[in-house]
C-alpha cells in the first residue's frame, strides 16, 4: 500500500538555527500518527510544515502520491484542528461548521447533509443554534472538530487540541477522538507533549527531541523496546527505571551488580543478556518489579531493598527505593505491606530488561 503521507529528508531552519533535521516519515491510509516530545522539540513546526503553514528549508512532503512541498495549504486537501479552537464568536455553531463549505461554493443541500451527519457523529445536535461563548471547552473542541470533519480531507492534522481542557475532560475527549478515528478510518496526524495521550491514541508514534526523530514505531514497540535513554525516560508514567550497573559474565549468564547505600550490592542474574560492556544502564519498567512471591518464573530474580517511600495510588501502590544511586520505583498491588524505612523483598523480571550504553544512550539489546 502506498503511503498517504511521506516526508523525505525534511529540514527547517530559521536563519542559522536548525529546527528540524533530516525528518523521514511514511504512514499508510488510516494510520493515527502522533508526534510527541517535550516543548521546543519541533513537533508543532513539523505539523505546520505538513500543512504548508511553514515553508521548509529542504526535503519533500508528499500527500497521497502528490508532491505538496510548494503547494499552498488550501490546495493540500487537509483539515486542521488547533489548540485555540479558532471559532468565529459571532456565528452560531452551525455557521461555524458550514462556513468553510460556503466559502468553497458547496451547495446548500450538501452543506445541510454534512452538518447533520457531523453533528450526529459528535453529539452536538442540540448546540447548533448556540454561539461559541455559550459553550464549554469540550463543546468548543467538538465544534472545531466538526468544522474539520465536513471537509472529508486526505489528512486530519491536530495541534495539541486537548491542552486547554481539564484532566477529566481530556480523558473524555481522548476517548471521543479514538472512537472517531475507528469510525471514520481517517488518516490523522496529532501533536501532543502528553505521552499517555500518545500511547492511547496512536497506531504509530514519532518521539522527537531537539528537532530529531529519536524513534518511530507502534505504541508497543516504543514502550517495550525504547531505542535510547531519552525515549525510555520520556515514554511511560511512571518512567522506566534507569539504573547504572556493572556486569560480568559467568557460566550461567550475566551477573548484574547494583550498588546500594544501605549495604552490599544487589546481584541479579540475566541468563539471556547479550555481550555487554562492564558498565551499562539497566532499564526496567515499574510494573516489572513486583513484591517477592507475586511473580514467578525462571527469569525472575529476587533481592531485598530498603523502602524509602510508599505512594498509594488506588489500585496500585508505588514503592521507591535507592538503587545504583537512583530512585527506583516498583508498581505493587494495593494491599502491599511495604513500609517506609523497612526492608522489602522484590522480584525483578529480567526477561523485560533493557540495556543502554551510558555514553551514547543507545539500546544494546
Amino acid at each position: 500500500m502506498a503511503p498517504i503521507l511521506e516526508i523525505r529528508n525534511l529540514y527547517k531552519n530559521y536563519g542559522a538555527t536548525e529546527i528540524l533535521k533530516d525528518i523521514n516519515i511514511a504512514i499508510e491510509p488510516g494510520d493515527f500518527l502522533v508526534l510527541v516530545g517535550p516543548s521546543g522539540c519541533g513537533k508543532s513546526t513539523l505539523l505546520n510544515c505538513i500543512a504548508g503553514l511553514e515553508p521548509i528549508s529542504g526535503g519533500t512532503v508528499t500527500i497521497d502520491g502528490r508532491d505538496m512541498t510548494n503547494v499552498s495549504p488550501k490546495d493540500r486537501d487537509i483539515a486542521m484542528v488547533f489548540q485555540s479552537y479558532a471559532l468565529y464568536p459571532t456565528m452560531s455553531v452551525a455557521r461555524n461548521i458550514t462556513f468553510g463549505m460556503k466559502v468553497r461554493g458547496v451547495d446548500a443541500a450538501t452543506q445541510a447533509a454534512k452538518l447533520k451527519h457531523v453533528a450526529s457523529l459528535l453529539q452536538i445536535e442540540q448546540l447548533l443554534d448556540r454561539r461559541p461563548g455559550q459553550l464549554s471547552g469540550g463543546q468548543r473542541q467538538r465544534v472545531a472538530m466538526g468544522r474539520a470533519l465536513v471537509r472529508d480531507p486526505k489528512l486530519f492534522l491536530f495541534d495539541e487540541p486537548l491542552s486547554n481542557l481539564d484532566a477529566k475532560l481530556r480523558v473524555e475527549m481522548r476517548t471521543e477522538i479514538k472512537k472517531l478515528h475507528q469510525t471514520l478510518g481517517a488518516t490523522m496526524v496529532y501533536v501532543t507533549h502528553d505521552q499517555i495521550e500518545a500511547m492511547t491514541l496512536a497506531t504509530q508514534i514519532v518521539v522527537m527531541k531537539g528537532g530529531v526523530i529519536q524513534q518511530m514505531g507502534s505504541p508497543a514497540e516504543i514502550y517495550n523496546r525504547p531505542a535510547n535513554l531519552f525515549v525510555a525516560d520520556f515514554m511511560g508514567s511512571p518512567a522506566m527505571n534507569l539504573i547504572p550497573v556493572r556486569t560480568r559474565r559467568n557460566g550461567e549468564g550475566t551477573l548484574i551488580e547494583i550498588s546500594r547505600a544501605d549495604g552490599e550490592p544487589i546481584v541479579l542474574r540475566d541468563r539471556k543478556a547479550p555481550d555487554l560492556p562492564s558498565e551499562v544502564i539497566l532499564g526496567l519498567r515499574p510494573e516489572d518489579i513486583a513484591e517477592a512471591g507475586f511473580r514467578a518464573g525462571e527469569d525472575v530474580q529476587e533481592a531485598t531493598c530498603l523502602v524509602d517511600m510508599v505512594e498509594p495510588a488506588g489500585a496500585d501502590t508505588y514503592v521507591v527505593s535507592q538503587l545504583g544511586g537512583r530512585q527506583v520505583t516498583a508498581r505493587l498491588h494495593a494491599e502491599t505491606r511495604a513500609r517506609a524505612g523497612a526492608p522489602l523483598a522484590l522480584a525483578f523480571d529480567m526477561s523485560k530488561v533493557s540495556y543502554f550504553a551510558p555514553d551514547s544512550g543507545k539500546r544494546l539489546n
